[in-house]
C-alpha cells in the first residue's frame, strides 16, 4: 500500500469511534482530512464538530458537518487527530500544520483522543521530527535562545501565522527521552503559547497503517 492509501485505511478506521456519538473532535493535517471526507456519509448522525484549525472547520462545512465552538460543546466524547511522531507510549509530537495549541486544547477537552497515523510516524524516540513550539510573537527571538540552552536548534517557521496570530519556531536536533518534563519546561517559558509534545496528555488509543492492516495501540 502507498503511504496515502495507509492513511485513508486508519482514517476509516476511526470511524468506529464515533459510533452514537454526536459531537465530535477533529483535528488537523493530511490523514485527518480522509477522516473528513468520509465524514459526509455520517452527516445525519453528527451534531457538530469542534475544529482544531480553520482549514479543518472549512473542510468540515463542506461536507455538511456543522462547526462547533469548545465553549458552547462542552467536554467531548472523543477527538480524532494525527501526528508527526508517535512513541510507544501514545505519546506525539504535534504541530507540523500549525495548528498545535487548538489541538491540544481539545485533546485536554476530550475523554479520549483517537490518533491515526501512517506507521512512518512511529518511533522509538521522539525528537527527530522538528518540534513545533508556538510563540508570543515578542517573545520569538527570546523563546529561541532558551531553546538552544535545551540542546536544540531553532529555527523560525518564517511563513507561517498561526489561526491564533502567532509564531512558530520549530527546534531540531532534540532527543526527547522525558517528554513530560520537557513539555514542562518549555510551556513555562514566558512568550511560549504551547509546545507540540503531547505527553502530558497523550493519546488513548493509536490507530497506525502497517502493512496492509491496522495496528491498534
Amino acid at each position: 500500500m502507498t503511504q496515502d492509501e495507509l492513511k485513508q485505511k486508519v482514517a476509516q478506521a476511526a470511524l468506529a469511534y464515533i459510533k452514537d456519538i454526536s459531537i465530535i473532535g477533529v483535528g488537523t493535517g493530511s490523514t485527518t482530512n480522509h477522516f473528513i471526507n468520509m465524514l459526509a456519509d455520517f452527516k445525519n448522525d453528527i451534531e457538530g464538530a469542534v475544529s482544531s484549525s480553520e482549514g479543518t472547520s472549512e473542510r468540515l462545512k463542506k461536507v455538511g458537518i456543522r462547526v462547533l465552538d469548545l465553549n458552547e460543546a462542552g467536554t467531548l466524547e472523543v477527538y480524532i487527530d494525527g501526528a508527526d511522531e508517535i512513541n510507544p507510549r501514545k505519546q506525539l509530537v504535534k504541530g507540523g500544520g500549525g495548528a498545535l495549541t487548538r489541538e491540544k486544547i481539545i485533546a485536554q477537552a476530550s475523554k479520549k483522543f483517537i490518533c491515526i497515523a501512517d506507521d512512518s510516524k512511529s518511533v522509538d524516540v521522539l525528537g527527530k521530527f522538528p518540534l513545533p513550539v508556538e510563540v508570543i510573537p515578542m517573545a520569538r527571538s527570546f523563546v529561541a535562545r532558551e531553546m538552544v540552552k535545551l540542546g536544540g536548534q531553532p529555527v523560525w517557521r518564517e511563513s507561517c501565522i498561526t489561526d491564533n496570530h502567532n509564531h512558530i519556531i520549530d527546534v531540531h536536533n532534540l532527543s526527547i527521552l522525558d517528554p513530560i518534563e520537557l513539555e514542562k519546561t518549555i510551556n513555562n517559558i514566558p512568550g511560549v503559547v504551547t509546545v507540540g509534545l503531547f505527553a502530558i496528555r497523550p493519546a488513548d488509543v493509536v490507530l497506525i497503517g502497517k502493512g496492509d492492516q491496522v495496528v491498534t495501540l
